[in-house]
């Protein structure tokens, strides 16, 4: 499992405000014998949209990824922690990626002996760069290691109110879920031995959990938090909001759980195709959902700061009763698919969105306005082409980020990516509908049958 983060408090806030996003990340990777029965580990590398990737070799195929084992507890990393390629690394890789750090020119790190790249197992990071790939496409007879098990947890909340109510209010978001689902993912993946050839009493195993069971565990670690944030609103004497959405990854399922227009999205690299995970609780989105206006109006709508869902509230309810309505869903993971979670601040970075609002009624909706208006904005479209085209999650994530300002850093902007390529790769025919809100007619879509082959 690869994952990695990044975040900025927004062009328009720099210097005067703080980044109210909160961010929490638990890896779990279990390793034993010979690695996790019928799973590979072949690193893929992304596409390239430049015709440099055949002249670099890139068509000629991925070599096998390394992998360090890592038998412990969770690693969490907070908001302001970046992920670090070395996380998790053996002393000798560690020390070999050192030694080529330290060439003394582009020669000698061309002639430098090979080196492993540890894998970001529980610790995060990136994929690793193509030279050390070349490297290790040029070392002949090196065993492909094992893979490991994953599970992990991921909590994105975005608060409103400031320094004594939106940051206290993500932050109790995030670490209060990240606290109680931790042991739910770890449970889900340690309920089957199986998978590694362990013969194991049912007796002294957990009770399995099927995906009813994960969602409702989402469901009350978010009310937990929910609570929690009435109980610092009451204390403080502060109105404590926050938006969060909220995964458990376990055996090849994403579990979410969510509140507010924080989102989740699902692009696969074999189809070239995003989906929405998840559906804002937000005013512009039910106009969106009866008609009221268009998905042009939808990007650029005055009213689109709105949310008719949070997490928190002024501290008058009672917080041992408090309850807010959660959604939950759960989705099927391949190998291609990478998982992107963002705050409202990559999706509605333009600050000049009012002025383009009008102007498009103005021209009464014409194809041309609609045209400059995707075109100042970010739309789902070109988050799909940003990872697609980028070499690398750490590459994705920063672009996001620069994109947003780029289009006018309106707000706090934090983005999540993880992607476990142990899992089954893509089917090329048929896939079981993923997106949250489908722009397909179920009722004419073929029965299809998943299996683990």
């Amino acid at each position: 499992m690869r994952y990695t983060t990044n975040y900025d408090i927004g062009d328009r806030k720099r210097g005067q405000g703080i980044n109210e996003d909160s961010l929490s990340v638990t890896v779990f990777e279990q390793g034993h014998r010979d690695g996790y029965l019928g799973k590979t580990r072949p690193h893929r590398i992304r596409r390239r949209t430049d015709e440099s990737a055949d002249e670099e070799g890139d068509a000629d195929g991925p070599a096998p990824d390394a992998e360090t084992d890592t038998d412990g507890p969770p690693s969490e990393a907070g908001a302001s922690v970046e992920t670090d390629d070395a996380a998790g690394a053996e002393p000798a890789a560690v020390a070999a990626a050192i030694d080529r750090a330290e060439a003394d020119d582009d020669e000698a790190a061309e002639t430098a002996e090979p080196s492993v790249e540890p894998d970001d197992a529980g610790g995060g990071g990136s994929e690793p760069d193509e030279t050390a790939e070349d490297d290790r496409e040029a070392t002949d007879g090196a065993a492909e290691l094992p893979a490991n098990r994953s599970a992990g947890v991921f909590v994105l909340a975005d608060g409103a109110g400031g320094h004594d109510a939106g940051d206290a209010a993500s932050y109790i978001a995030t670490t209060v879920v990240a606290e109680n689902l931790a042991p739910v993912a770890i449970n889900a993946v340690r309920s089957h031995p199986e998978e590694f050839d362990i013969d194991i009493s049912p007796d002294v195993l957990p009770e399995p959990l099927g995906p009813e069971d994960i969602q409702t565990g989402l469901e009350n670690a978010i009310i937990k938090a929910h609570r929690e944030i009435i109980r610092y609103a009451d204390d403080s004497g502060t109105k404590s909001y926050t938006t969060v959405v909220a995964g458990v990854y376990a055996d090849g399922q994403l579990h979410l759980g969510w509140v507010g227009d924080s989102r989740a999205y699902l692009v696969n690299d074999a189809r070239e195709e995003i989906v929405r995970l998840t559906k804002d609780h937000a005013v512009v989105e039910e106009w969106a959902d009866q008609g009221e206006i268009d998905d042009v109006e939808a990007h650029v709508h005055p009213d689109g700061n709105q949310i008719t869902r949070a997490l928190g509230g002024s501290g008058h309810e009672d917080p041992d009763r408090a309850m807010v309505e959660v959604d939950t869903r759960s989705v099927r993971l391949f190998a291609e698919d990478t998982v992107l979670a963002t705050s409202d601040g990559l999706i509605d970075a333009q600050t000049d969105a009012p002025e383009l609002y009008e102007e498009y009624l103005e021209a009464d909706r014409s194809a041309e306005m609609a045209e400059t208006v995707r075109d100042a904005v970010v739309t789902d479209e070109e988050i799909r082409d940003v990872l697609l085209s980028a070499d690398s999650l750490d590459d994705a994530a920063a672009e996001y980020v620069t994109l947003a300002n780029e289009r006018g850093g309106k707000d706090n902007i934090s983005v999540l990516l993880f992607e476990d390529g142990t899992l089954p790769s893509t089917p090329s025919g048929g896939i079981p509908v993923r997106a949250a809100d489908p722009d397909v007619d179920l009722s004419e879509r073929d029965t299809v049958i998943i299996t683990e082959d």
